[in-house]
């Protein structure tokens, strides 16, 4: 497969432009927002149209392979691997298009689609299309943004629910240029802040028929190759858990870099000769790569099993989200004790340690990471009524 194949050329590509991100990563905090230089990088290194179909130029990356990509880049700079990975995700929804419409998205070097979370808007028929309405909220990259989503209920033209199949009311994602939505500067936060995930709205908007998907119905799907087999639910586990093991990785590496160095105040020995730091340091290292190897053994597994049935089902949703969720979680606690470890170091805005342990916090804080995931997945393998949205 052309994706299995252009996987090493992806990882190789996301490598080179790893260093351009390290050193823009205070620029990028500072602003609020990736870089121009940053982005030129990511667009020319095609690491935007990595879950693009084929068919619109794209590259159908192995999921595996795509939370490789997603580790690279965040353990560069976690805003940047946070942005590709909603981009990730969002890209996807070409699948769910025309050609041509999908083209008028996708088809420029610099796009990006990004969208908010939830279904928050109206979309209401009429000739042609629907009037869009809403404020959405959390759409990360939405400001290198070329195009924007709406996810949002659907009414018919005599302000009727329209009915979806699940008997539920029907929710559809509407797409438009960034330019004709109101942009609200309300990314104010401790961590992840260059994702510049702000919030905008439109009012009355019309947006052709074609111009609107459901990621959610696998009927609407065009292209029947494994991703587009994957929702996209399962995707962002993936990506941004990848972020953080990202993140604490990096930490990592200038923890042992500051061990090689550091003479704690009142110690007796340097931190490199302490028993104590030799003994977390080898635990941290056991305790990051066992949570990397598990996520990526089942990724593995699952992808390799989804390429030769066709078929995802439940129990792979659930072993994914449990694999994703574990990662995350035991990143964060990696990073909460190297920040302990570094000492006075890590308080220090010209070391790395205080906002990779923001960022990772920033990351353990959506959905994605939510220990409550644990019990959704505890309450399925028991065969209990477990809220299976998220999985």
């Amino acid at each position: 497969m052309l994706s299995n194949s252009y996987s090493e050329t992806a990882l190789a590509n996301a490598r080179t432009v790893a260093p351009i991100l390290n050193d823009a990563s205070e620029e990028i905090e500072k602003e609020r927002s990736l870089t121009p230089a940053v982005l030129d990088a990511m667009h020319d290194a095609q690491l935007f149209r990595l879950t693009l179909p084929q068919r619109d130029n794209g590259f159908e990356l192995p999921v595996p392979a795509l939370a490789q990509v997603a580790e690279i880049i965040a353990g560069a700079d976690a805003s940047a691997g946070w942005c590709l990975g909603q981009a990730f995700g969002c890209a996807m929804s070409a699948a769910f298009m025309d050609e041509t419409p999908a083209k008028e998205v996708f088809g420029s070097r610099e796009a990006v689609l990004a969208w908010g979370a939830g279904v928050q808007g109206r979309m209401d028929a009429t000739d042609g299309g629907y009037l869009v309405s809403g404020t959405w909220r959390f759409a990360s990259g939405s400001h290198h943004a070329t195009w924007l989503g709406g996810h949002s209920k659907v009414f018919e033209k005599d302000g009727s629910p329209r009915e979806g199949a699940s008997g539920r009311q029907a929710d559809r994602t509407a797409l438009f240029p960034r330019d004709q939505a109101d942009m609200a500067d309300d990314w104010h936060v401790m961590g992840l802040r260059g994702t510049r995930s702000e919030g905008y709205t439109v009012e009355n908007l019309f947006v052709p028929e074609g111009l609107t998907l459901d990621r959610d119905t696998p009927e609407e799907c065009q292209i029947d190759t494994t991703l587009f087999r994957f929702p996209t639910t399962n995707v962002y586990a993936a990506v941004f858990s990848s972020v953080s093991l990202g993140i604490a990785q990096s930490a990592f590496d200038d923890l042992k870099a500051l061990g090689m160095k550091k003479h704690a105040r009142a110690a007796q020995t340097s931190m490199r000769d302490s028993p104590v730091f030799q003994t977390k340091l080898a635990e941290l290292r056991a305790q990051l790569e066992s949570a990397r190897a598990y996520k990526h053994a089942v990724l593995s597994e699952i992808w390799e099993t989804v390429d030769n049935t066709g078929e995802l089902t439940m129990d792979d949703r659930a072993r994914i989200r449990l694999a994703t969720t574990y990662a995350i979680n035991e990143a964060t606690s990696v990073m909460e004790q190297i920040y302990r470890l570094a000492g006075s170091t890590a308080i220090f805005d010209n070391a790395p340690f205080e906002r990779r342990f923001r960022d990772i916090h920033a990351v353990s804080q959506q959905v994605q990471g939510r220990h409550t995931n644990f019990e959704t997945v505890g309450r399925y393998m028991l065969g209990l009524g477990a809220n299976t949205i998220f999985m």
